[in-house]
């Protein structure tokens, strides 16, 4: 991989150099991953994996395996098939390297209605997932989810409340947050002015259609960001912006 930007450390990059460039600041962190076409596509028939290559697997892979915790929305967590995380071993010595827990759990995002009782990101997990969800989800449901093997947060009455969530997770030391989409679950998380950091890849591919945007929900003011770096491999664009905190008027 090559380093584009900031321009004074330009050059090449080894995988040392690549996993410095990725680690997550020290104390409390969400960043948020995505991959889009070129032309501003979030998915290619109907999934994010069609847009995703080989540099942005890596990334996307040095993010969960230097995170404490994976942040996903539940219609994202089942199309894409999420199973939570099954350490490599280049994942668990990473992993050991920086002080982590062997493997870190997923957080699952939901109303109640998109999240099945069996879904494989509960039930296939290899420790237990995070169920965030709200009052207004069945209690039957919520002890469903809780019979499977999930850790179930309410937080919130009618929506789950992303803050509240977002201070539980760190209540059970949880800081360092690598949100893996999707698009509403995103817009929350801005609208929230939660998001520290958005890691963007640029598939080299070109597909129109009528494909969303990575962010979707209510209208926000305009977050500014901060480009931190930007790598190229294979035609392929990886870049990191710092989302700025706003400025009251």
């Amino acid at each position: 991989m090559h380093q584009i930007w900031p321009p004074q450390r330009a050059g090449e990059l080894d995988d040392e150099g690549l996993e410095r460039l990725y680690t997550y600041p020290s104390g409390r962190w969400l960043c948020v991953n995505f991959v889009a076409s070129a032309d501003g596509a979030m998915v290619l028939d109907g999934r994010a994996r069609g847009l995703s290559n080989d540099p942005d697997r890596r990334v996307l892979k040095l993010g969960s395996d230097l995170a404490d915790v994976l942040l996903v929305g539940a219609t994202t967590a089942m199309v894409e098939e999420f199973r939570g995380v099954h350490p490599d071993a280049e994942t668990a010595a990473r992993r050991e390297r920086h002080g982590l827990a062997p493997i870190p759990p997923t957080a699952v995002v939901t109303s109640g209605r998109s999240l099945p009782e069996d879904a494989p990101v509960i039930t296939e997990a290899a420790v237990p997932t995070f169920v965030i969800t709200s009052e207004a989800a069945p209690a039957r449901t919520r002890e469903a989810w809780a019979a499977a093997g999930a850790r179930v947060v309410v937080a919130g009455e009618r929506e789950p409340d992303l803050r509240r969530a977002v201070d539980t997770l760190a209540e059970h030391g949880l800081e360092r947050i690598d949100c893996e989409g999707g698009a509403q679950l995103f817009g929350a998380l801005l609208a929230a002015g939660l998001v520290d950091e958005l890691r963007l890849t640029v598939s080299p591919l070109l597909v129109a259609g009528d494909a969303g945007r990575i962010a979707a929900g209510p209208h926000i003011e305009p977050a500014r960001l901060e480009l931190l770096s930007v790598v190229a491999e294979s035609d392929t664009l990886l870049t990191r912006y710092r989302v700025l905190p706003r400025v009251a008027p």
